[in-house]
């Protein structure tokens, strides 16, 4: 019970601190939001759209200048165009022009003026046909009515409608009217009724409509944000097979070294130990990151442990992709040579992302796979030519967050990991293109520790292209 008179208590005062402390408050009516330019004619300049954003405001203008002109005529020139007759039409007709400018800009004060302009339109002229409510002050305070309850919280508008139907009928029971002078009440009752009841279903949907449009904001957003964890943990999965591949090496060499020289020194002997301890240590630390990431085998494909992919396998990925239907084209520019695993790895997984985009975006057309081995690094293009058919798209590649949750965010990560560079779009011939640039410098084979493949020193770079 005490619960329940607390939240009636503070509801009773935010509506008093909405409807008088705060009347004065200012709340101007936005502009409209900007229109696409697909809904105006093509001759329509960008001053001209953004003059329309403000159309609202001056069908207001030119509504009050009405309500004013439509005053004057009621209490004034019907009434007998006198002096005084004139001075209420003119007074009457500002207070109520008055009263729909200001709900433009300040709602709430404008409803107590409109709210003040009923006694005082009674007590200057009561001779107004359809009095207390005469024409031109039925439509304006409705109108700001109107706008207010546009504006506010329903209770608002309950409250507007109970004091102006109390106001009402405290005048005619001041002015002792004949019966039918009531109707006029009873029928701004039911109009009024009826007009808040659908601003308030208007308001409601456009409430609604705003909320699922801000959900799917931050839903695009949520998405936005997992793909790149999924593909931040995949990449780490993949970085640690490659890295722990390199420690056990070392640590197998450091165990295996004091045993391929006689006599080893004591002093050598410990160092190899201390290498291969700490080789072992960061393997454990690896593994116990690993876990924290890693997805279970179930959920992760199988074949956990499997070898991570290089340029090598690039032509089982290729025959795949012709099987179902794609035909691509593999092109080799320059001499093949080692590179780090890491840049193999993160152009493989590219290259596959990209024919699987164009797989589901470009279906049947020529694709195109361009591997540039250069000094500085590996360039890679993966291009795909224009479908023909209602069902094609110009741009073979989903944007960011479409498709199967990666796609072009988790080229965008592994590109950044080596400090790379990425460009995707549209293609001369109206396909679409993925351009890669990995930085790999050349080293110096000698002493350096292979793949299995002939070092990059033992061939001639001859710039020859190899198309499979």
């Amino acid at each position: 019970m005490n619960d329940t008179v607390r939240k009636t208590a503070g509801e009773l005062a935010a509506l008093r601190r909405e409807m008088i402390t705060d009347a004065l408050r200012s709340r101007p009516l936005p502009p409209l939001p900007p229109l696409p330019r697909d809904y105006l004619p093509a001759h329509v300049s960008d001053r001209g759209r953004q003059a329309l954003r403000w159309l609202p405001h001056g069908l207001f203008g030119l509504v009050a200048a009405l309500v004013f002109w439509q005053s004057w005529s009621v209490y004034g020139v019907e009434q007998g165009g006198n002096d005084g007759a004139s001075q209420a039409g003119i007074f009457l007709g500002v207070a109520l022009t008055g009263s729909l400018v200001l709900v433009l800009f300040r709602p709430m004060a404008a409803w107590w003026l409109s709210l003040a302009v009923i006694p005082a339109a009674a007590v200057l002229d009561d001779r107004a046909d359809g009095w207390p409510f005469a024409g031109p002050l039925f439509f304006s305070h409705l109108t700001v009515m109107a706008l207010v309850t546009l504006r506010t919280r329903p209770v608002v508008a309950v409250v507007m409608w109970l004091a102006t139907l109390g106001m009402g009928n405290l005048i005619l029971l001041n002015a002792h009217r004949e019966l039918y002078m009531t109707e006029n009440v009873a029928e701004f009752s039911a109009r009024s009724a009826i007009v808040l009841t659908c601003v308030l279903l208007l308001r409601a949907y456009l409430d609604a409509r705003g909320s699922a449009a801000a959900s799917r904001t931050e839903t695009l957003a949520e998405q936005s944000r997992r793909t790149e964890l999924e593909e931040r943990t995949t990449i780490a999965r993949e970085l640690h097979d490659v890295v722990a591949h390199h420690m056990s090496v070392i640590a197998i060499q450091a165990e295996a070294a004091p045993y391929r020289v006689a006599h080893t020194p004591p002093e050598l002997a410990a160092s190899f130990v201390t290498i291969r301890e700490n080789a072992v240590a960061a393997l454990t630390e690896l593994r116990r990151v690993l876990g924290v990431i890693r997805v279970p085998d179930d959920e992760d494909g199988g074949a956990p442990e499997a070898p991570q992919p290089t340029l090598d396998d690039l032509g089982a990925l290729l025959d795949n992709v012709r099987h179902a239907g794609q035909p691509v084209e593999l092109v080799r520019v320059g001499a093949p040579r080692e590179l780090p695993q890491g840049v193999e790895l993160s152009a493989y997984r590219i290259v596959q992302e990209a024919l699987s985009n164009a797989l589901r975006h470009a279906p049947g057309a020529d694709t195109r796979v361009e591997l540039a081995y250069v000094p500085g690094g590996l360039a890679v293009r993966i291009v795909n030519g224009p479908v023909d058919g209602p069902g094609a798209r110009t741009a073979g590649h989903a944007p960011v967050g479409i498709g199967n949750g990666h796609g072009i965010t988790g080229m965008r990560e592994r590109v950044a990991m080596l400090d790379g560079e990425l460009a995707v779009g549209p293609a001369d011939d109206g396909g679409y293109a993925v351009d890669v640039w990995l930085p790999a410098p050349a080293r110096v084979a000698d002493g350096h520790p292979g793949t299995g493949r002939e070092p990059a020193a033992a061939r001639p770079d001859t710039g020859a292209e190899e198309t499979a």
